[in-house]
């Protein structure tokens, strides 16, 4: 590694990004995971670190409408990128469909998988409405939950579609 590529690597970067959409700028260095960003520099911790491998999902968010493992992305290839998070989902203090259905179903318990689990409904449910219980669970693949099991969130899901189809 050169010297100067190496001091652009330890140097503070300004990165804008719009996150629940609202424009941002934070000061970061370019290899600073998205998740420490979000977290400690926007105050956003709904997305969680489980594994700080990509494994689990609950650091999951929504990159340019991609789900994506925040734990994985660097600040830099975030920049001007469209951001959604847990937070965003929620109008104000009304919870989105997904994260009552979650709640009501008995779908979220300790809380660690849960916001990742439900970006993660979100994103399938925008490409499929009225998914079939085989795709819910291919949808949340890579999503790992530890103590609910998956019966519970795998009719959340469900019965948020149904509710969105019925609005």
């Amino acid at each position: 590694m050169t010297e100067s590529l190496s001091l652009e690597i330890r140097a503070l970067h300004e990165v804008s990004l719009t996150v629940n959409g609202e424009l941002k700028t934070v000061r970061a260095y370019p290899m600073e995971r998205l998740l420490d960003v979000l977290r400690h520099q926007l105050g956003l911790t709904g997305a969680k670190e489980g594994c700080g491998e990509g494994e689990c999902g609950s650091c999951s968010v929504l990159l340019n409408d991609a789900l994506v493992n925040s734990c994985l992305v660097p600040v830099l290839q975030a920049k001007d990128a469209d951001i959604v998070t847990i937070e965003g989902l929620a109008a104000g203090v009304q919870l989105d469909v997904l994260q009552e259905a979650f709640l009501k179903s008995g779908g979220a318990q300790c809380g660690i998988c849960t916001p990742g689990m439900i970006l993660a409904a979100h994103h399938l449910l925008r490409r499929k409405p009225n998914p079939t219980t085989e795709e819910i669970r291919e949808g949340l693949s890579g999503n790992l939950c530890r103590c609910t099991g998956y019966i519970q969130i795998v009719e959340a899901v469900a019965e948020a579609a149904r509710r969105r189809a019925a609005a």
